[in-house]
């Protein structure tokens, strides 16, 4: 399969990475993470101001209806300029509001993040889920016309400066079945919510939440029992594609980061890149990145033509995982310790293919479920 990019992803490619270069260096990056958890509200306004809250929102709800290989095209900038601001976690909340059946609130919610307003937080992993919408234990119980939540959420980034949370639950059947899954809106400081907030290995801020008998009215039921593993698999699974895509291109600004350190680095009066041990390194780092890209290009063209199922995107997120952490071994080894410096971009590189292979499902974990189903 082919995907080649229009001349308007090009162009929106160009413009992104222009920009990240002007106003996100890594001293930025670095001062931003420290003193906000890697939000900046003016950074996140210019982001909106170009398209990117809206992109593949649907045109009805007031989006640009872009597709998958749009999304694909700009999440690998953002790998590659480390971005930090919470984009790519908000994606499946926004993409569930937009295609969910959302009430005045949820329709203005979803209105005010595509605007540059706070992002929808997606409120779905309790465990080790790999990216499955029917991996929900979470309870929801019926009472008159409102659902009553109880349980607890890991893992949900950007909830701290979210106002609303898109929450998955379970009104009947086990973990596993496709079939009783609830999907709602909540406000984050609905009562009944409790945040355990956290700084992330990448940089950013997360949280464990709790719910305690919160109450959501029958207007902010997004998907009730029949559709509601549809709706999570349609803000899942383009959501794991862009994750990919972040960690492709971290991939290969660690690549280009590396062999010209090894090009300038010396060593007994050579540069350490003439040693063939090194150089067999950075070849077998390239490799992996190409191999990681290839996959990416692949699937995401068979996301293009609707024909993705999820044992593609499985292959797909144990395949990047795996080449992510090979790749930033590398990266590291190859630098010495100097690699793990908070002042190197390199060890923030790693952590963030590190994050992107435990989000959804580490890599060995998707691995072993291909092998139990094959």
């Amino acid at each position: 399969m082919d995907l080649t990019f229009t001349d308007e992803q090009v162009m929106l490619r160009d413009s992104l990475g222009k920009y990240l270069e002007r106003n996100y260096d890594f001293e930025t990056r670095r001062a931003v993470v420290a003193a906000s958890g890697g939000h900046d509200p003016k950074i996140w306004a210019d982001l909106a101001e170009m398209g990117l809250m809206a992109l593949t929102l649907p045109e009805d709800r007031g989006g640009l209806g872009g597709s998958v290989v749009d999304l694909v095209a700009v999440a690998e900038v953002m790998g590659a300029k480390l971005l930090a601001e919470p984009w790519l976690p908000a994606l499946p909340g926004a993409l569930a509001l937009a295609h969910g059946g959302a009430g005045e609130g949820g329709a203005a919610a979803l209105a005010a993040f595509a605007e540059g307003g706070a992002p929808i937080a997606f409120a779905h992993e309790e465990g080790r889920a790999l990216a499955e919408p029917a991996r929900v234990a979470m309870t929801a119980t019926r009472k008159g016309g409102e659902l009553i939540l109880s349980g607890a959420k890991r893992y949900v980034v950007a909830a701290e400066i979210a106002t609303h949370l898109v929450v998955s639950a379970r009104v009947s059947g086990a973990p596993g079945a496709r079939a009783g899954i609830v999907v709602a809106l909540v406000a984050r400081d609905a009562p009944g919510v409790t945040l355990d907030a956290y700084d992330t290995v990448d940089g950013r801020r997360g949280a464990n939440i709790r719910f305690e008998a919160v109450r959501v009215p029958a207007a902010d039921v997004l998907a009730d029992e029949d559709a509601g593993c549809d709706l999570l698999n349609a803000a899942l699974a383009p959501t794991v594609l862009a994750l990919c895509a972040d960690a492709v291109g971290a991939m290969g600004a660690l690549v280009k980061i590396t062999a010209r350190y090894a090009a300038d680095r010396k060593q007994f009066g050579v540069p350490i890149g003439s040693f063939q041990a090194l150089r067999h390194r950075i070849a077998d780092m390239a490799m992996a990145h190409q191999k990681a890209r290839s996959t990416l290009i692949v699937t995401t063209a068979m996301a293009e033509a609707g024909a993705c199922a999820p044992r593609d995107l499985r292959l797909l997120k144990a395949q990047v995982g795996r080449m992510g952490r090979e790749v930033g071994e590398s990266a590291v080894q190859v630098h010495g310790g100097v690699g793990m410096t908070d002042e190197l971009s390199v060890g923030h590189y790693f952590k963030r293919l590190l994050a992107m292979d435990a989000i959804y499902g580490a890599g060995r974990l998707h691995f072993r479920a291909i092998g139990a189903a094959a």
